[in-house]
């Protein structure tokens, strides 16, 4: 059994923000594959399904992003999930909008939803990034993650969150290059354009 991770923060008013690209391709997931309906569990959403005869779990958390690990850990420990089937979909600054890249471990970039995660559970899941692009300037971080995706990000955005759902048994068989190299094909580039400031 799989347990995928949608990282976000809860509630309509941040359900377009660029943080919450996690809860989104969460949505896709459950949209596409035909899960059980969202229902409350473990601190969080949770949905129920299968991918290609692969059980899943699919956790939104209800925690905010901050402490999203008490909610991952919860899950796992009560389904007996390891952490090597665990796979967390999350916002990615360091990425340009649209580009996807999957890794085990590593460090959390400042990242508080991975920092809560890895001190919950260690940091030997699988992590898969996808990029929102940087503001160009630290200070302007916190109101681009918090912002919403513009209206001119649906061409890369819908496209993206598309293929994550399309191509999500090539993760759950191992095959992370297979899967970024599908959405490389799928995803148009994003236009560049100025953060608002």
């Amino acid at each position: 059994m799989w347990l995928l991770v949608g990282l976000g923060n809860p509630g309509g008013s941040y359900a377009r923000n660029r943080h919450n690209i996690g809860f989104m391709a969460a949505d896709e997931i459950v949209r596409r594959h035909c899960f059980s309906p969202w229902r409350a569990k473990f601190h969080g959403q949770l949905a129920e399904g299968a991918v290609k005869g692969e059980k899943c779990l699919i956790l939104k958390p209800d925690t905010y992003m901050n402490l999203s690990g008490q909610a991952v850990a919860a899950a796992a420990r009560f389904h007996k999930i390891g952490n090597d089937h665990v796979l967390v979909l999350h916002d990615e600054l360091d990425l340009p909008p649209g580009k996807v890249r999957v890794k085990t471990g590593g460090g959390a970039g400042g990242h508080n939803g991975l920092k809560s995660i890895d001190a919950h559970l260690g940091n030997d899941y699988r992590r898969v990034r996808l990029g929102i692009g940087h503001p160009g300037d630290k200070t302007l971080v916190t109101p681009w993650v918090l912002g919403d995706f513009a209206k001119a990000d649906q061409d890369w955005l819908l496209p993206l969150l598309d293929g994550v759902a399309e191509h999500l048994s090539l993760l759950l068989e191992g095959n992370d290059t297979g899967f970024m190299t599908r959405l490389a094909q799928a995803v148009p580039a994003a236009k560049p354009k100025k953060p608002e400031s």
